[in-house]
């Protein structure tokens, strides 16, 4: 017998994938060239995106690879520890808002690494900032250098309290649930 949530979401998805373009049909609407046209939109929007995403994940993987990452973890480290953050997670929440990719990958690290694993501290907290943050300088260059907006230091200031007020509950859920 499977579960009553598992059956309301395959109904859900069937009627989404029907009800959509049959309200749309009802409406008059030529939903397959409609269709056609939004693709088309998408894809141009995605050959815009790719030298700012290129661009992004190159300077984070520069960064990672000089061993700057790891020495800037071993510098604040005696700080973050006694706050709740450790050494361990602290590479992430410094790569969270460069790189989505990149920080899942460090979130792996920290689940496969002998001694810590995803029942960890360490692996709860990184699940928890995953979740609670946002790849704001990712968001910034993608998607306004597509557009062309170069004028955004409110909204990267915005994006980066929102990002340490986001690590700040992380820790806070963390530590009051798991240690």
């Amino acid at each position: 017998m499977r579960p009553a949530i598992e059956i309301a979401s395959t109904w859900i998805v069937l009627l989404l994938l029907v009800g959509i373009p049959l309200y749309g049909w009802v409406r008059g609407v030529k939903v397959y060239e409609a269709f056609v046209e939004g693709a088309k939109e998408g894809f141009n929007v995605a050959v815009r995106i790719i030298p700012f995403l290129v661009a992004i994940l190159a300077a984070v993987g520069a960064f990672r690879g000089a061993g700057a990452m790891d020495a800037l973890a071993k510098v604040l480290s005696p700080i973050t520890g006694p706050l709740g953050l450790p050494a361990e997670v602290l590479p992430m929440a410094v790569v969270r808002p460069f790189s989505g990719s990149g920080s899942l990958g460090l979130l792996g690290n920290i689940f496969a690494t002998p001694g810590l694993g995803p029942d960890s501290y360490a692996g709860k907290l990184g699940s928890i900032l995953q979740g609670s943050t946002e790849t704001t300088f990712y968001v910034l260059s993608v998607y306004c250098g597509s557009v062309g907006i170069v004028r955004y230091r409110h909204a990267l200031a915005a994006g980066l309290m929102a990002d340490f007020t986001g690590l700040t509950a992380s820790v806070i859920i963390a530590r009051a649930l798991f240690r």
